[in-house]
């Protein structure tokens, strides 16, 4: 029988039923999952060493498996603060990898299953606000699914009411008091002197793999995207759908070019040569080292943040 033969919640009970075959106990139902984005697997390292589990994605009964730098692709369960069960995704699949939009959300499926009840989501993103720079932390509040309104969506096809409704909304996807918890913990945590910065902002999912062109990134930031990157909201769409409470951050690790291209017939390119030329047009292109660079530097307060969130959530120590 084929992957295609087997609902989504068949196939996500299968993976629950591996993992649990072998998760200590106090570890197979944890409360909270965390999603770690592009150089942001150190999440991970959050979790105590003592009673910890792994899992290759590979090992997983229809676990997708990132083929990206940056995406180690393993899930570890263990202990967040000193009693907090969690599971970490450490490396994510993306729809622009091949993956379908079902393969892509399926891991927030075998939370559900799992028994988890938050889901913390991270990733790497552009800045389109001009107010935003590399290093700072983006509390996502709302979304733009450019993909989805044209029909590439997570929950096309038969609906599953095993995990949710025909017509789920997502006005209220980002769950108010988990971000109010947020704010208070980066007052406890981050130095008020520090340039690191937490806003609040919208995020854009584009499908990728190319970087924003331009023009692209004018015409979000004039739709109200703060942020664009090419992850987090199908998985949010789903979290939604099975009924789990979403909280999400983006880092932001290069700003968006937002400047118009400079013209061929400009009076400024004359008796310039073709190194000139390319700095010119180059000037703010996005690399994926960049990323994963910005994502080491802010990777200790990134860390410090959502452990001390949680915390305050499940009143943890």
């Amino acid at each position: 029988m084929s992957n295609a033969d087997i609902s989504s919640f068949d196939r996500a009970n299968e993976a629950v039923t591996f993992l649990r075959s072998t998760l200590p106990e106090g570890l197979q139902a944890p409360k909270v999952a965390i999603v770690c984005g592009s150089g942001l697997g150190g999440l991970a390292d959050t979790v105590q060493k003592e009673g910890r589990a792994e899992y290759d994605y590979a090992s997983i009964p229809h676990f997708p498996r990132p083929t990206v730098a940056g995406h180690a692709g393993k899930l570890v369960f263990g202990l967040l603060g000193q009693r907090i069960p969690a599971v970490l995704m450490v490396g994510r699949a993306h729809f622009y990898e091949g993956h379908e939009m079902d393969k892509v959300t399926f891991p927030i499926r075998v939370f559900k299953q799992l028994g988890v009840d938050t889901v913390v989501l991270t990733n790497a993103a552009g800045g389109l606000n001009s107010e935003y720079n590399v290093g700072d932390i983006v509390l996502l509040n709302d979304h733009i699914f450019m993909a989805g309104l044209a029909g590439v969506h997570p929950l096309r096809g038969p609906n599953d009411e095993q995990f949710g409704v025909r017509f789920p909304p997502l006005s209220d996807a980002y769950d108010l008091e988990l971000r109010r918890q947020v704010h208070q913990a980066w007052k406890d945590i981050i130095p008020a002197e520090s340039t690191r910065k937490l806003h609040e902002g919208v995020y854009a999912f584009v499908s990728g793999p190319t970087y924003e062109t331009r023009a692209e990134s004018r015409m979000l930031r004039m739709l109200g995207a703060d942020v664009v990157g090419m992850s987090t909201v199908p998985e949010i769409v789903v979290a939604r759908h099975c009924g789990l409470r979403v909280l999400a951050f983006s880092l932001v690790t290069n700003n968006a070019v937002l400047a118009p291209v400079t013209r061929g017939d400009e009076q400024l390119l004359e008796g310039k040569d073709a190194n000139q030329l390319n700095a010119l047009i180059e000037e703010g292109k996005a690399g994926h080292e960049e990323v994963l660079e910005a994502g080491r530097n802010a990777a200790l307060d990134m860390q410090k943040l959502v452990l001390q969130s949680l915390v305050k959530v499940f009143g943890q120590a």
